[in-house]
């Protein structure tokens, strides 16, 4: 699980971030599936999931993730 973060492409619409489509992005890119991050960071499975269809968007939550991958946190905020 290496950091390759400089490869990826946020999918943006209008400016904006698709803040789901870049947590599963970033999750993939190192290598994590939706349980490793959940052990990772301390969310539940669903919770990620809701994260990544873009159900959720509590700031706190994206943090933990962000930190879990090692990625800042603007990643998941506007552009």
């Amino acid at each position: 699980m290496t950091n390759a973060m400089s490869s990826l492409d946020v999918v943006t619409c209008r400016g904006r971030v698709d803040i789901g489509g870049a947590v599963r992005q970033s999750r993939e890119t190192m290598g994590y599936s939706v349980e490793d991050l959940s052990l990772t960071c301390g969310l539940t499975t669903a919770e990620i999931t809701r994260i990544e269809l873009g159900a959720d968007v509590d700031p706190a939550r994206l943090r933990r993730i962000a930190a879990a991958l090692q990625v800042p946190t603007s990643t998941f905020r506007l552009a």
